[in-house]
């Protein structure tokens, strides 16, 4: 891709924009075949797996995954570069809503606040910058915090190595998406992200019972 690195941060934000109202009746709608059979119920389940306390969803969208652990938050706040996704997660409640970019996050972490147990990244780690971004999470959370992420598997990628991609949004069978530029992560790569202020403790692979292959790939940390 010949674009710069700053022109394709700024066009995935605005791709996030521009599809709000879809992507929020979509995951409303339940009609993402691979949240509903699998991806969902594994980052509900990893999140409950241990106390919630204090949780922070990074990159909320329009607040599904908020609205589903507010009874197992002692607070729960969502952060998301889209004021358009905000705008809609508001609507809902549950849950205090930041308009937040990664680069305002990553240069200013106590905006979101402070003293989290739980930080979960739920396929929201989509551009370049994330080992800047989850040393910042490191900083305002609690010395025994979990970290969660989940995302696309590695194993999907063609070439597998990392590098920015497109997604075009063609298994949504619907006219309008605008194309998201992201940053695909081989399983190494990952590893590496985490390290610096997390330490690996586990490593899932959610899949859906009729499928050959996986779902996503789920990591669970602790802060070192």
């Amino acid at each position: 891709m010949g674009a710069s690195m700053t022109d394709l941060r700024q066009s995935q934000i605005a791709s996030w924009s521009d599809n709000a109202e879809r992507w929020t009746a979509a995951v409303r709608g339940r009609s993402i075949a691979s949240r509903r059979e699998a991806t969902d119920a594994a980052i509900l389940s990893a999140a409950r797996a241990g106390p919630l306390g204090k949780a922070l969803d990074v990159g909320c969208g329009e607040g599904w995954l908020c609205r589903e652990l507010r009874r197992d938050c002692v607070e729960i706040v969502g952060i998301d570069a889209s004021s358009e996704l905000v705008s809609r997660a508001r609507e809902e409640g549950g849950a205090n809503y930041l308009v937040l970019s990664y680069a305002e996050l990553a240069e200013a972490p106590m905006r979101a606040g402070s003293e989290f147990d739980t930080v979960i990244c739920n396929f929201s780690l989509l551009d370049d910058t994330v080992d800047a971004l989850l040393d910042a999470l490191a900083s305002i959370s609690n010395p025994k915090a979990r970290l969660l992420i989940q995302t696309l598997h590695p194993m999907t990628l063609t070439p597998y190595e990392d590098g920015w991609r497109v997604e075009r949004f063609d298994a949504f069978c619907d006219a309008g998406w605008a194309p998201m530029p992201y940053f695909a992560r081989t399983l190494s790569s990952w590893i590496d992200a985490i390290s610096s202020k997390w330490a690996l403790k586990k490593i899932m692979e959610p899949k859906a019972r009729s499928a050959q292959t996986p779902a996503s790939l789920l990591l669970v940390a602790k802060r070192r």
